[in-house]
């Protein structure tokens, strides 16, 4: 017999927009592997007695960090542990849970998804950004900035996606958003098409600045941004200043 691996979303940042699911197992969870997105306030929602293990890894670090985190997974349910793989936003939107999940089949250990709230959702609810609406959007992207540095060659298709698509969203692309910029104006975007960056998504920091594809880099550079943010790009950018809530 062995354990189980349960790969959990921890939502976009409050901590109270953590599923019940995820809680539940929180609280029976044998060991928490977590990552550096997860807030400090679902961290003391675990138990005292629960072996709590930080597998976070920023972005320029060694990618085989992953390969020890993987192994931690396996020896923990080889030991009859039920491990939570404890993921900021959704475990499968750009958080590796897809690549865990297969590393958990080919080594025939149990395991189960469980969604979270992504950033990309969150932060733009938070600052009043619908990512659809009827009248402006009718079809909305998430892309990483971001890519494996292990690619040969990059595979978002900037360019292509200037005029293909109403709603872009951008998440771990802040280094490069002069460079995203200028491809998708490069691909026929308006150069007045608004854009969003919102820093702290969803947490009592939030921050949102706004500009257009033309001089939201330097606006970025002048207010000091820094990660984790989301960048939306589109017209519904617009109607956070009629329905901006918080």
């Amino acid at each position: 017999m062995t354990g189980k691996v349960y790969l959990v979303g921890a939502g976009p940042g409050d901590h109270k927009l953590i599923t019940l699911r995820a809680v539940e197992l929180l609280k029976k969870a044998d060991v928490v592997l977590y990552d550096r997105l997860v807030s400090k306030k679902i961290i003391s929602m675990i138990p005292k007695s629960t072996k709590k293990v930080y597998v976070g890894r920023a972005v320029g670090d060694d990618t085989a960090h992953q390969n020890t985190t993987n192994d931690l997974m396996v020896k923990y349910t080889k030991s009859k542990k039920h491990v939570v793989r404890l993921k900021g936003g959704d475990p499968i939107i750009f958080g590796r849970g897809g690549e865990e999940a297969e590393f958990l089949k080919e080594n025939k250990v149990k395991y189960e998804i469980v969604p979270g709230i992504t950033s990309g959702i969150g932060s733009a609810t938070y600052a009043g950004i619908p990512l659809t609406h009827r009248k402006y959007a009718s079809s909305v992207v998430f892309v990483t900035g971001h890519e494996d540095p292990e690619k040969k060659k990059e595979i978002v298709k900037w360019k292509r996606l200037a005029k293909s698509v109403d709603t872009i969203v951008i998440m771990m692309g802040l280094s490069r958003i002069d460079v995203i910029c200028k491809q998708l104006i490069a691909g026929g975007m308006n150069k007045k098409t608004p854009v969003a960056v919102i820093q702290n998504g969803t947490t009592p920091n939030q921050k949102m600045i706004k500009g257009t594809v033309t001089n939201i880099a330097k606006k970025v550079k002048e207010n000091k941004i820094t990660p984790p943010t989301n960048i939306i790009i589109g017209n519904v950018v617009d109607l956070s200043e009629s329905i901006g809530w918080k």
